[in-house]
């Protein structure tokens, strides 16, 4: 029987860029933009948000959007996605204890370009956990007019570089 070799190198896995101390209130950064497609607001629609003013050009101009509109859901997965590629894939997130709130202001259409803005409103420290800070952020969508389109409210988890002790 034969059996591999433990004495072969491992890639190393990089520190993660962002821990909780470097969330300070006020931080700002802004990621994006990204083209909003009309393939991809039918076919994230088709599957999660099948409303007609989210499959046809027809239903949406006669909406009050005006045009074939991104569901909201479709608009928060995007943002999301430019957080994961700014900055959450090289920190230490460990996740969130949800939404304060989720508001949807303008509608998203078809040829909008998104930007994503994160702004941190708090930090402290987690009082069970002394591996872990907390930090309350505000999340916006901006389009191309610099109209914000859509605001998240949240509380996010993030390892502490320096572990503190229990409060």
């Amino acid at each position: 029987m034969t059996h591999a070799s433990s004495d072969s190198p491992t890639p190393a896995t990089p520190s993660p860029r962002w821990y909780w101390e470097d969330f300070t209130e006020g931080l700002s950064m802004t990621f994006g933009p990204r083209r909003i497609e009309r393939q991809e607001v039918i076919d994230f629609a088709r599957q999660f948000d099948p409303q007609p003013f989210h499959l046809s050009e027809e239903a949406g101009r006669a909406s009050l959007f005006g045009g074939l509109a991104a569901s909201g859901w479709h608009t928060a997965g995007i943002v999301m996605r430019l957080m994961c590629d700014g900055f959450l894939l090289n920190s230490s997130s460990l996740g969130s204890p949800g939404l304060d709130s989720l508001r949807w202001l303008k509608p998203v259409l078809v040829g909008d370009e998104l930007r994503a803005r994160m702004t941190v409103l708090a930090s402290r420290p987690m009082k069970s956990k002394p591996h872990v800070g907390l930090v309350q952020t505000r999340w916006e969508a901006i389009n191309q007019r610099d109209e914000v389109v859509m605001t998240i409210e949240s509380w996010a988890m993030f390892g502490r570089r320096t572990p503190g002790e229990a409060l």
